[in-house]
């Protein structure tokens, strides 16, 4: 029995996808808020009220203003947070799309923080050292955001050419590769003359690319969110999605690359240079991650703080939730990486208004990255119940009667096919 509309659109194995990750954003917010309750009930400074409040505001701090005359919260448009989050998102829908697309090709691009660095640091010398007052403005810019993504993806390309020639676990080589990544590049710029010094005697940190002249233009952006840092980077990073998206379901380079992440040697054997796709796959992951860095610094209002790293940028692992949360859709990642921008943005809120601090929301996205894990369990779970559906729905069917004409053809032999009619001679 043919399905129809809404039943035929929920059983869709998109829709699907999406479900299983919207339970596991809200189960997380339900196990966050029950976190936050907990901690207020238990510390008197807080206090019951407060702690209605933070949920509230975890819940929906994106949209908080702040608080009245009488001290009650306050929701609205607020173009700032909004703006903020918009520009927070760039970066981690980037490394979103860098995990997911080596997902989706049977590998586990952990070593994106590696990445990015990379693509940070050849963006940073570009813009920085080609003098704007030879080549304008908007070509550095080019140039620097290219320089940052061909950066990226030979940095990514190093674990797939291990992977596919030496069979060492990508894992590992991505391991070696982060930390390998966050001392060469702490060298390069302390070597450099890009230092800024100037400002307030500053230590450890790189002039900002406005230093060159250099920055993302905003393209009215800033008119819609006024006072934000949102600047057209998202409306990139929202495009390159989209050409991942097509890249990986409409052309036969795509097939390629999911056919080696099914089933490596059933590719090759089917004519498919795997090693040469595995290579491809990581290199194109490395570039989404090094991008992610080119537009961040690029905004030209942010610093980069170049000393001796002992832990790894969070942007680069916080891809892998996100593309775990979109189930390694491209599409998905856009608006799962702007719902972990969304949490960040909470948590200042939080800090701001309530006595809990952002560390909260640490709780809260750990809780859905955990969750995220187990999206495909849910997946499972939505699967059996369709399939229960649909053979009770089968069961419940009657047959179909069958005309008397055809009875009496069959019962006469007329209506059987000529070869069968000799057959049965």
């Amino acid at each position: 029995m043919k399905e129809k509309g809404l039943s035929s659109f929920m059983n869709k194995n998109g829709t699907r996808s999406v479900m299983a990750s919207l339970i596991s954003i809200l189960i997380g917010l339900a196990a966050g808020s029950l976190i936050i309750l907990i901690v207020g009930i238990s510390n008197p400074s807080i206090g019951i009220k407060s702690a209605w409040d933070g949920i509230r505001i975890a819940v929906a701090g994106l949209f908080s203003t702040g608080r009245d005359a009488a001290g009650a919260l306050t929701f609205g448009f607020n173009s700032t947070s909004i703006g903020n989050m918009l520009f927070r998102a760039t970066p981690v829908i980037l490394t979103g799309l860098s995990v997911a697309l080596a997902f989706k090709t049977g590998l586990f691009n952990i070593g994106a923080p590696g990445q990015y660095l990379a693509g940070t640091a050849a963006t940073l010398y570009i813009a920085l050292t080609i003098p704007t007052t030879v080549v304008p403005a908007w070509i550095v810019w080019i140039l620097a955001f290219f320089g940052g993504m061909l950066a990226g993806a030979v940095w990514g390309a190093i674990p797939g050419m291990l992977k596919a020639y030496l069979n060492i676990n990508e894992v590992l080589a991505c391991i070696m590769t982060n930390w390998i990544a966050a001392n060469l590049v702490t060298w390069l710029f302390d070597v450099s003359s890009l230092k800024n010094v100037l400002e307030s005697g500053k230590t450890g940190y790189i002039y900002k690319t406005t230093h060159n002249g250099v920055a993302t233009p905003k393209l009215g952006l800033d008119a819609i969110f006024p006072n934000s840092q949102v600047n057209a980077g998202i409306l990139v990073a929202i495009l390159i999605a989209i050409i991942v998206y097509i890249i990986l379901n409409k052309t036969t380079f795509g097939y390629e690359l999911k056919a080696c992440g099914s089933n490596r040697f059933a590719a090759r054997y089917a004519g498919i240079k795997d090693k040469r796709n595995i290579i491809l796959a990581m290199a194109l992951a490395g570039g989404l991650a090094g991008t992610a860095g080119a537009l961040y610094f690029l905004s030209g209002n942010t610093e980069f703080y170049w000393t001796t790293y002992q832990t790894l940028p969070a942007v680069g692992f916080n891809g892998i939730p996100v593309a775990l949360l979109a189930s390694s859709s491209p599409i998905g990642v856009i608006f799962s990486g702007i719902f972990m921008s969304m949490l960040d943005i909470a948590g200042l809120q939080l800090t701001n208004l309530t006595a809990y601090n952002e560390y909260i929301t640490d709780v809260i996205i750990a809780v859905i990255v955990y969750l995220s894990a187990f999206s495909l369990v849910i997946r499972m779970w939505l699967d059996g119940r369709r399939r229960k559906a649909k053979a009770a729905l089968e069961t419940a069917a009657p047959a179909e009667p069958v005309p008397e004409e055809v009875k009496a053809q069959d019962e006469s032999g007329a209506g059987i096919a000529p070869d069968k009619e000799a057959e049965n001679k």
